[in-house]
């Protein structure tokens, strides 16, 4: 994608290399331009909020107006309802900036998929991250009802069920408490999501032409840093 392949204006090689250690380093760039590095501008702005020095880009009423018409978001974030992780502040963007599904633990079916699909085909958009998150409550109920046998009530069950793939993955590793054991659950559930969505035919196409990048993602309730897991 042409419009996109110059690098965010004033984001730095030290910013991005600090942001991939895991050190938040603010930065001057405060939006996501129609010509940037989509995953660049997600690492600063992350770098910003965990820094507690975000800009707040793309919140006026003149970008309201801007986007009236239509919209052309350079990411979309597949992650958990939780209320702690808002993809759009925890990254520093605004309006327009992303596409953003919520399920819980980053659990998808066949609905969830076309509007994941949505983004990718129809509006081009050239990355796409799954963004787990540590303590995640969705994970926390599957792994208790698994361990104990004791089926979530109402259709929580059918969330228990998918996430249960993750789960298994996250036995077969080492632990020694159940709070690694949901730990691991959630970085399984991570990969597993963004391996389905790379054997999806029409987002496999994509990939394989370069036209999308899926990634994996962790974000830290404690730190507010997001860790990338596919670099």
């Amino acid at each position: 994608m042409n419009r996109r392949t110059l690098l965010l204006g004033g984001l730095t090689l030290v910013a991005v290399a600090a942001c991939e250690r895991g050190i938040p380093t603010p930065t001057t760039t405060s939006a996501m331009p129609e010509h940037a590095d989509p995953l660049a501008a997600l690492k600063a702005g992350n770098a910003r909020f965990a820094s507690g020095q975000m800009t707040h880009p793309h919140q006026s009423a003149r970008r309201r107006q801007e986007l009236a018409d239509g919209q052309d978001p350079a990411a979309i974030v597949f992650s958990c309802i939780d209320s702690r992780v808002p993809p759009e502040i925890i990254f520093d963007q605004g309006l327009g900036d992303l596409f953003v599904i919520r399920t819980g633990a980053q659990d998808y079916d066949a609905l969830i998929e076309g509007s994941i699909e949505y983004g990718a085909i129809m509006d081009h958009t050239p990355l796409m991250v799954v963004l787990g998150h540590q303590r995640c409550g969705a994970a926390t109920a599957a792994v208790k009802s698994l361990e104990q046998r004791a089926p979530a009530p109402a259709h929580l069950a059918d969330v228990v069920e998918a996430l249960k793939p993750a789960y298994l993955e996250a036995k077969q590793a080492q632990w020694k408490s159940l709070d690694d054991l949901i730990e691991g659950t959630i970085r399984a559930q991570i990969r597993l999501t963004v391996n389905a969505l790379r054997a999806d035919p029409p987002l496999a196409s994509n990939s394989k032409n370069n036209e999308l990048r899926i990634a994996g993602a962790y974000y830290a309730l404690d730190t507010g840093i997001v860790s990338w897991l596919d670099q």
